[in-house]
């Protein structure tokens, strides 16, 4: 049965990651919108997905990306309008794909009702107690109120004219919201509603282990237990109230949760909390045999106590583009280490990116591609006057910043009219239009694997088992004798006995598999 027309497709899927303000542009203006995913929605359903996650369409002042939320009811007018994603919920589904939207309850834009609200309540206000504030310290209130390290570069507090202090882990514009507080649960759980209705199959949380918080606002040290912002355990009652609305409306969570303990990490879910959390440790994992197969097993690991399916990430609109992090000398991805400049060899990364393909469709659960993944997309090298990225300035400009891989998708030889931001002049050879009909090309890749992995076999939710294989060379047996095998090391390696060989991610040499290649088999 194919994933989508299960109870449990979630388990199984391939979910497409739509960023909208770069995905496809339906009225010339130079920012995508929804009228250009719903003309695309043949070449998605082409390409074999089940479900599309959209990162935030509401209105924003886009201080971070649309993850500043103004109203959780409006389609942000540079997108299109609620009618028009009432009907690409409808259109996509008639193509069996399901919908997910981006929920950020960490924060709200400082444009939000309810901000605009507190600031002109004042101190000590009802309106005020659905955010942070508090007074400085310092003999006249001129210092913040605690020592918290930022999710961003930067401060943690911003003073307003009366002297108070605003909590915000990322930017100024970006304050958090107290969980502490009735109504900030009411109104989460409202919006839940509003969109479950609508018929949007599951939900994405942003920073989804970031939402409690101390009382008391302590002053943070390293290795304090509780933490005071990450993981408190406060958080699980507010997703089992979250469960029990998902549930009546046979929706699904997926939880943005980076957190290093795996005991940790699989309360989030546990069966009446998420349904899914994404794999930040595989993604981040450099291109290496050993540690890619202790970041496997130890995610399975963690998923198997509690039951849930394990998700698969190589790249997101957060971190560095997966071809242009496999073709430099440190593979693995760490946001502190971006820097400008880094050499990157992209046909190395291109070859070892298509056998990461590979490996992840066949690993057991569920996979997510960013937008572009299917195409080759190298991180894009954005001129310093176009970076819009607040990681980048509030680094103080030694960081690039997100914006390389959220650049406009190339669909033709045609770039955008006045893309909001510019497409690199040599990025005509990736077009989608161009590699259609090119069998080898990186497209027909992922769409021969996506259409193998929802018709054949062995694909999808199940058990892994290691095969025996040389130094630098995973290889792995699925269920119905699918096997994956992925060499990572410096020279050939012959293949395992096998029935037929389904898909390589470039050409054998002599029957032998090079390096950097990964090649899925009927055993």
């Amino acid at each position: 049965m194919a994933a989508h027309e299960s109870d449990d497709w979630w388990r199984s899927a391939a979910i497409y990651q739509v960023y909208v303000r770069s995905f496809a542009d339906g009225d010339g203006d130079g920012t995508g919108d929804l009228a250009g995913v719903r003309a695309k929605l043949p070449y998605l359903a082409e390409l074999g997905v089940d479900a599309l996650w959209f990162t935030p369409w509401y209105l924003s002042p886009l201080a971070d990306g649309g993850y500043d939320v103004a109203d959780y009811r409006t389609i942000d007018p540079a997108f299109g309008t609620l009618a028009e994603a009432e009907k690409l919920i409808v259109e996509a589904r008639a193509l069996g794909i399901r919908t997910i939207v981006d929920i950020v309850p960490n924060h709200l834009s400082d444009q939000h009702p309810w901000f605009r609200a507190a600031l002109a309540a004042g101190p000590g206000s009802p309106e005020r107690e659905l955010f942070h504030f508090r007074p400085g310290r310092g003999a006249h209130g001129e210092l913040p109120p605690n020592t918290w390290p930022s999710q961003f570069a930067g401060d943690t507090w911003t003073r307003v004219e009366d002297g108070e202090w605003y909590l915000h882990l990322f930017t100024p514009q970006q304050p958090d919201l107290n969980w502490a507080h009735p109504a900030v649960r009411r109104e989460h759980e409202d919006v839940l509603r509003f969109w479950f209705e609508r018929g949007v199959a599951g939900v994405r949380i942003d920073s989804a282990a970031l939402l409690a918080k101390d009382p008391a606002l302590a002053d943070f040290v390293e290795g304090t237990d509780p933490h005071p912002y990450i993981d408190r355990d406060e958080l699980h009652d507010i997703y089992r109230s979250w469960r029990a609305v998902a549930d009546a409306y046979g929706a699904v969570f997926v939880g943005e949760v980076w957190l290093p303990d795996s005991e940790r990490f699989a309360r989030y879910l546990r069966p009446d909390e998420l349904h899914t959390a994404f794999n930040f440790t595989f993604l981040a994992c450099p291109w290496d045999a050993a540690r890619l197969r202790a970041s496997i097993d130890d995610t399975l690991a963690e998923h198997a106590p509690v039951g849930a399916p394990a998700t698969w990430v190589l790249c997101n609109h957060d971190v560095t583009r997966t071809v242009t992090r496999y073709g430099r000398a440190d593979t693995g991805f760490d946001f502190a280490a971006k820097r400008f400049g880094t050499p990157t060899d992209l046909a190395l990364g291109t070859r070892r990116a298509r056998a990461a393909a590979l490996l992840s469709l066949a690993l057991p659960g569920s996979v997510y591609l960013y937008q572009g993944e299917e195409l080759g997309l190298p991180e894009a090298d954005i001129p310093l006057d176009r970076i819009e990225d607040p990681m980048h300035f509030r680094s103080g400009g030694v960081d690039p910043g997100r914006d390389g891989c959220r650049v406009p998708l190339p669909w033709t030889g045609k770039p955008w009219a006045t893309p909001w931001l510019p497409q690199p002049a040599d990025w005509a050879r990736y077009a989608a239009d161009r590699q259609g009909g090119v069998p080898s090309s990186m497209l027909a890749l992922y769409r021969r694997a996506l259409l193998l992995r929802r018709t054949q076999p062995g694909f999808g939710d199940g058990t892994l088992t290691w095969l025996e294989a040389p130094e630098g060379v995973l290889a792995f047996a699925r269920e119905a004798g699918l096997c994956c095998v992925v060499n990572l090391g410096d020279a050939p390696v012959p293949l395992p006995a096998h029935r037929s060989l389904l898909l390589a991610s470039g050409p054998l040499a002599d029957g032998l598999l090079p390096k950097d290649t990964a090649v899925w088999l009927r055993a």
